[in-house]
């Protein structure tokens, strides 16, 4: 597996090694030991989430607080989406930078998103499948997020706002400002 470090510091993309024949292909996903030596720090993810979307979904950007912030190591199984991630720690050289990668079946390429980071992505292809582990447990009263179309992060989602699939609650999201004032 191939670790590739993003401008933002602690976020990586992982490259697996594929090995493909006649039969079809074969990688390894995730490998604890290999992820904890290549990131440089031990991660316990405790929960494996899917989700399917039509084109144009837009979920994000969200981010739990405190002490159920999460750390996610994700990837997608089935389409093509960009998936962003923001670095909201303020202590950060990175802080309030964000980086937009394309994450496919095809590819095959995981991002590695730390805690302390707000989270998003939109799909691109007819429909996707998107696949994460995350090292802490959802809270309702932790959560929190950024509007996706933030004018100060002036993130480019590759698709034409009349084609965005948004939920009522990511619309009302408030913005960079707002948070951090």
């Amino acid at each position: 597996m191939n670790i590739v470090k993003t401008k933002l510091k602690d976020c990586f993309i992982f490259e697996p090694t594929i090995f493909g024949d006649t039969r079809g292909y074969f990688f390894e996903s995730y490998n604890k030991s290999k992820f904890e030596s290549l990131i440089g720090k031990a991660i316990d993810f405790i929960q494996d989430n899917e989700a399917f979307s039509n084109k144009g979904a837009l979920r994000g950007l969200h981010f739990q607080e405190g002490e159920f912030a999460q750390a996610k190591l994700v990837r997608v199984t089935q389409g093509l989406v960009l998936d962003v991630a923001v670095d909201l720690r303020p202590d950060s050289e990175t802080f309030l930078q964000h980086i937009a990668v394309e994450l496919s079946s095809d590819n095959k390429k995981q991002l590695f998103v730390p805690r302390g980071f707000a989270h998003g992505y939109i799909v691109l292809s007819q429909t996707a499948v998107f696949n994460y582990k995350c090292d802490n447990v959802y809270n309702k009263d932790s959560e929190n997020g950024i509007i996706y179309n933030d004018k100060d992060l002036n993130i480019d989602w590759k698709l034409s706002p009349d084609q965005f699939i948004v939920s009522e609650k990511d619309k009302i999201l408030p913005t960079i400002k707002t948070l951090y004032k």
